[in-house]
């Protein structure tokens, strides 16, 4: 395990190329712990999952926003990645949680976002206000 906790707090604009960079920025957060190759795989699936539902969804309808994303990884290993917008929020975040649900059919989204982060991590949270933005916080242990 690391020595110590180590931390990262990235403002990025919520456009499709900076999906990338948010992973590879987990991933090099995440392996000061040692973790495994499916460990690693795990936490970029779900952050890649996260950033996109912000970038989809976040802000449509409105001008461009940002995604905020802090990540922690202590000495005993626990990844925490949290994901925020400032957008329009999620009116129903138990509808939305359910898998093939999606605000965005016309653009053949599958729905499943929610459903690969919560497989993906050892624990999610979602809290959101319409209006307001949404948070997304996943815990990882390596």
């Amino acid at each position: 395990m690391i020595k110590g906790n180590n931390s990262v707090k990235l403002t990025l604009p919520a456009i499709s190329i900076n999906e990338s960079y948010a992973r590879v920025a987990a991933a090099a957060l995440a392996a000061q712990a040692d973790p495994t190759i499916e460990q690693i795989a795990d936490i970029k699936t779900a952050v890649s999952e996260a950033v996109t539902n912000v970038i989809v969804h976040a802000y449509r309808g409105m001008p461009a926003g940002k995604v905020y994303i802090t990540m922690k990884l202590d000495e005993k290993g626990i990844f925490t990645v949290t994901v925020r917008d400032t957008g329009c929020g999620i009116e129903d975040i138990g509808r939305a949680r359910e898998p093939c649900f999606t605000t965005a059919p016309a653009e053949e989204r599958s729905g499943m976002g929610f459903s690969i982060m919560e497989t993906f991590m050892d624990s999610l949270r979602v809290r959101s206000r319409p209006g307001r933005g949404t948070t997304v916080t996943m815990i990882k242990r390596l």
